[in-house]
């Protein structure tokens, strides 16, 4: 098997099992599932233990395969087979809204923590290999969650395109409607899209442009977006930014994992990436893999 087309049969597997959903195959929490290749060459995950398929288990890099990886397959599988997993065991504490979701935030940032210049336009902080990263999180995710200053700054389109895989739910948080429906997220069509404001802001059916507008308690308090979202059947949640938005889903407790992908890069001055607004006392394990010359730190807030 050729370095390519391991990383290419690895990668088609992690999507199957990212896009396996338990209760449709009426099984609970807990079963090893496993994703193998069936005779029409199409990747599937199914409950159990195969002695040929690729396993993925629950944890911080705990992985195994009976099958020979190519170094970029094996990558590929250590990276994101943690993530997909569909049967992650998210034991809420309370008022953070993980139950039954999987919650996954990313910020790409400088060595001095910014992640912008400070007038908001758009400037790469992260080489390519951290937006193909993102685009991978994308395809094996049901949602990609960004919030309003985002789309102000950078209107995102927030599809698949550097990867192969599906278009998830777009989800843009706005809670006070700022943004009008002319960035091109409300209208072009590509993904279902998602406007999630407060009750209040909301009228039952209206639409933002393309996007449905969902009203969210208490505020759109992080718990409150995740409850919505796993309510619709979307309890895989992929918050790709900014800054504030992803700030306050940690200060609330509500996410599993935390990604900094760090960029050999002194800005000097910029918009902050984590900016809160009281003092955290964490030492979550980390997880690192290289991306050419950034560095990705994951911290995994699940397993502590």
């Amino acid at each position: 098997m050729s370095d390519e087309a391991g990383a290419g049969e690895v990668w088609s597997m992690l999507c199957a099992l990212a896009n396996f959903r338990p209760e449709v195959a009426g099984v609970s929490l807990g079963v090893t599932v496993s994703v193998r290749t069936t005779r029409s060459d199409r990747p599937e995950a199914s409950v159990g233990e195969h002695p040929e398929a690729v396993v993925v288990s629950r944890g911080i890099g705990r992985v195994s395969s009976p099958r020979a990886l190519e170094a970029s397959a094996r990558v590929l599988f250590e990276l994101y087979g943690p993530l997909c997993h569909p049967l992650v065991d998210t034991a809420a504490r309370p008022g953070t809204g993980r139950a039954g979701s999987f919650v996954v935030a990313h910020l790409g940032q400088s060595l001095d923590g910014r992640i912008g210049p400070i007038n908001g336009k758009p400037e790469a902080i992260t080489g390519p290999e951290d937006m193909t990263h993102n685009h991978r999180m994308r395809a094996l995710f049901d949602v990609v969650l960004v919030g309003a200053g985002t789309v102000c700054h950078d209107d995102p389109t927030l599809t698949v395109r550097h990867v192969a895989g599906r278009n998830p739910v777009r989800v843009v948080l706005d809670p006070d409607r700022r943004l009008s429906a002319e960035y091109g997220i409300f209208k072009d069509g590509l993904a279902p899209t998602l406007l999630l404001c407060r009750e209040e802001s909301c009228v039952p059916g209206e639409r933002h442009g393309q996007a449905e507008v969902v009203g969210v308690a208490a505020g759109c308090a992080p718990a409150a977006v995740v409850e919505v979202l796993r309510r619709r059947q979307l309890p895989r949640i992929f918050i790709e930014g900014g800054g504030v938005t992803v700030s306050r889903f940690l200060e609330a407790g509500s996410l599993d994992r935390l990604q900094l992908a760090v960029s050999p890069f002194i800005m000097g001055q910029g918009r902050p990436g984590i900016e809160l607004g009281q003092t955290l006392r964490l030492r979550p394990v980390v997880r690192r893999f290289n991306l050419a010359d950034d560095v990705l730190f994951e911290c995994c807030f699940d397993d502590v």
